[in-house]
């Protein structure tokens, strides 16, 4: 279950840009209907231009996931890294349509076709094919940057958790409420 949480948060982190886009809010049409083929396939175009190159996006995910392998147990770094090389990159690039239809959905339930035309002409623009090849660097960035905030709350958010379990009487020897 933990390998299959980080590699989550890895491709999560991977295409913020897309789950920002996809809480922009519900399109005309509603979040509720099952979108149309015209509208599903500018979805998938969208996401495929946001994602950029599909090589360049999993490569620049091998380093965050050698330090998960790490993170795992795995702590020579030649070891993880030849386990991210041999083993999760090719698995991923051989499942990463099915992510991209993943988001494609995801996008089309959100959009309408015309709101992703118009950021599909975005992504085709100089501006978007940067931002695109930039989303590795982006995503490691956002990564520390949470990782960093959620560990500046840790003290606190865990002395509070302790309370809270002991308010509702959790603990060792304690009935439930």
């Amino acid at each position: 279950m933990r390998v299959a949480t980080l590699l989550a948060a890895v491709f999560l982190c991977a295409s913020v840009p897309c789950a920002a886009l996809a809480q922009a809010g519900p399109s005309s049409a509603g979040a509720t209907a099952a979108p149309d083929a015209a509208t599903l396939a500018a979805a998938r175009e969208v996401v495929s231009q946001m994602q950029g190159d599909r090589a360049t996006t999993l490569n620049g995910m091998a380093a965050p996931m050698v330090g998960m392998m790490q993170q795992m147990g795995i702590k020579e770094q030649d070891r993880a890294q030849t386990i991210v090389q041999e083993v999760v990159l090719p698995m991923l690039t051989a499942h990463y349509d099915a992510l991209l239809d993943i988001q494609a959905r995801s996008f089309a339930s959100v959009l309408n076709k015309e709101d992703l035309q118009a950021v599909g002409t975005f992504y085709a623009s100089p501006a978007g094919r940067r931002l695109a090849a930039a989303q590795p660097q982006l995503a490691q960035a956002q990564m520390t940057g949470v990782t960093q905030w959620m560990q500046g709350m840790m003290p606190e958010m865990q002395a509070k958790i302790a309370q809270a379990v002991k308010a509702h009487g959790w603990g060792p020897g304690g009935k439930p409420k």
